[in-house]
């Protein structure tokens, strides 16, 4: 584990606030309802127009933050099992669940598209990128969006969002059998598990990989879903993540190509097996496909970031960096988190500065708690998607991306943290417990100013003898704090900005840490981890196989 944990700054921090008001707030993705207005399902059309973009795409910093602030994860498990439980949903899935046959809309496609998003050869007679064209032959009607032969970019992202809500929370709920949405008011029973090796066997019997839309298959889905199958096996000690690398091994001269300089010339966007067709595009969009291989295949995803950011010259200082041929924010985005993930600082800077130029960067709502990017369309909420792309870059340090599916902290659960924060009235900028010095440090401030100065009780669990412990506060002797039990106090302070450390006579071995992280076992479900924000998580507990069970050495 790191003992130098950088702090959520405050941007990040109000993203968090928008994120837990956006997850928490109920609304209705079934059949009988709609999606509330601030899930993006207009981002990147005719392909990422639909609210589960916004869903999945949410996931990812929420994913870093909680490596930054690992002894402190209960709203970063509630807002992952509230996206996690609409993606399993008839509004995540409704383009395979209300598109039907080919597209009735072909005589009305922009001209636009013409050569750009469908082959100059079949237009007229083509479906557009994003129409999933379920029924069609050779595959026919799959009622269910899991099982089908094709949707690969729906179970792929769901298994992705699963992984990170268990690795997140140390929850096992989608082990346990969940219902998806189907088409026709259906309903298809599924664990995880099923999932996962669905995944894994289709891909297997699939060497260009599984499809998304009929006749589609995107090496920029495939990347998301194989990262999906890392985190799994990550967690469950499985080996389903091969399916992405002999795929990628096989298609690494098919999908992509270089010129004998080594420089990135195309990018396949999709390929059409039943056409026999690669439809191939500028070489910027091989950062849509580094994002995602970058934790799979550092190099490779290098060679795709550099081939993007050259064509496009944003590592050249002397070239100004403009939207005038790629209007869309996506790429830019993109671009904005991978320079900060592979720590090219001149690429960095110089989007950071277009990116506060041209993202209309905000805080807004309560008191101004929250923050989003709103891109300058005069709408009532962020761009949902483009800017979870973008807040990627204010919470990760450099390499955080690929450490998260690499190196993912799997010790934390017995590690000593905290629960109970009065969020967003209180808001945590640092949480994590050094296993080596045997300390517990966590920062809190003022977070939505609603209720400034008022008293508050922070809760400290996983500690293996509460009657021997010290803390300080702003580097003072501190006691106002009453005993729980043996293993938990509660902290007795206010709604503002204090900073603690507690010798919680907790160690860990760097060696002991390395063994708790190679392997997981599921156990009962422990009383005292459970989060007072989320109470609806009550599947078991994922934890190490082989911890000391004294936890103390």
């Amino acid at each position: 584990m790191q003992k130098n944990h950088p702090e959520l700054n405050k941007r990040a921090q109000g993203w968090l606030n928008f994120l837990y008001l956006k997850a928490t707030t109920p609304d209705d993705w079934s059949e009988d309802g709609s999606p509330n207005e601030w899930w993006d399902q207009t981002s990147t059309a005719p392909m990422c127009s639909f609210p589960r973009f916004d869903l999945q795409e949410s996931t990812y910093a929420i994913g870093l933050m909680a490596d930054k602030t690992p002894a402190w994860r209960e709203v970063y498990s509630e807002i992952l099992d509230e996206i996690a439980e609409r993606s399993i949903t008839y509004w995540a899935a409704i383009d395979w669940l209300s598109q039907f046959g080919h597209d009735p809309d072909r005589p009305n496609y922009p001209e636009a598209w013409k050569g750009t998003l469908i082959p100059e050869e079949f237009w007229g007679n083509y479906d557009a990128p994003g129409w999933t064209a379920n029924g069609i032959a050779p595959w026919g009607f799959h009622a269910d969006p899991i099982g089908a032969d094709g949707n690969l970019f729906f179970k792929g992202w769901l298994n992705l969002t699963q992984s990170l809500h268990t690795y997140v929370s140390g929850y096992n709920k989608w082990s346990t059998p969940f219902n998806v949405a189907g088409a026709y008011n259906s309903r298809f029973e599924w664990t995880q598990h099923q999932l996962a090796d669905h995944l894994h066997q289709q891909w297997s019997k699939t060497p260009m990989g599984p499809h998304c839309e009929n006749t589609k298959a995107w090496p920029f889905c495939l990347s998301a879903a194989g990262l999906g199958l890392m985190m799994y096996d990550k967690i469950f000690d499985n080996n389903f993540h091969s399916s992405y690398s002999n795929w990628l091994s096989f298609t690494k001269d098919k999908y992509y190509g270089f010129n004998k300089n080594g420089s990135l010339e195309w990018v396949t966007m999709y390929f059409d097996e039943i056409n026999d067709h690669h439809h191939r595009t500028l070489p910027t969009h091989g950062l849509a496909v580094a994002f995602y291989a970058k934790p799979q295949d550092p190099q490779f995803a290098e060679l795709l970031y550099r081939g993007a950011i050259n064509f496009l010259g944003w590592d050249n200082p002397s070239n100004p960096i403009t939207n005038e041929f790629i209007p869309d924010p996506r790429m830019f985005a993109l671009g904005l988190t991978m320079s900060k993930e592979f720590d090219d600082q001149v690429t960095h800077e110089r989007l950071r500065k277009y990116a506060e130029e041209n993202f209309e960067p905000q805080f807004f709502g309560l008191n101004d708690g929250q923050f989003g990017f709103w891109f300058n369309l005069g709408e009532k909420w962020p761009r949902g998607q483009l800017s979870a792309l973008a807040m990627c870059a204010e919470v990760c340090e450099p390499g955080a991306w690929e450490s998260l599916f690499n190196r993912p902290n799997l010790t934390k659960f017995y590690s000593p943290s905290i629960q109970g924060i009065d969020f967003p009235a209180l808001f945590v900028e640092k949480a994590f417990h050094d296993d080596q010095q045997g300390q517990l440090h966590f920062s809190i401030r003022d977070g939505d100013k609603t209720k400034t100065n008022q008293k508050t009780f922070i809760e400290v669990f996983n500690l293996p003898d509460a009657n021997s412990i010290t803390i300080l506060c702003d580097g003072k002797e501190f006691r106002d704090y009453t005993m729980v039990d043996d293993s938990r106090i509660s902290i007795n302070t206010e709604v503002n900005h204090h900073n603690f450390v507690i010798r919680t006579g907790y160690f860990l071995s760097q060696q002991e840490e390395w063994g708790l992280n190679k392997k997981l076992k599921e156990v009962k479900n422990l009383e005292g981890t459970r989060s007072s924000h989320s109470p609806r998580l009550t599947s078991s507990l994922i934890l190490p196989s082989n911890l000391n069970s004294c936890g103390c050495c």
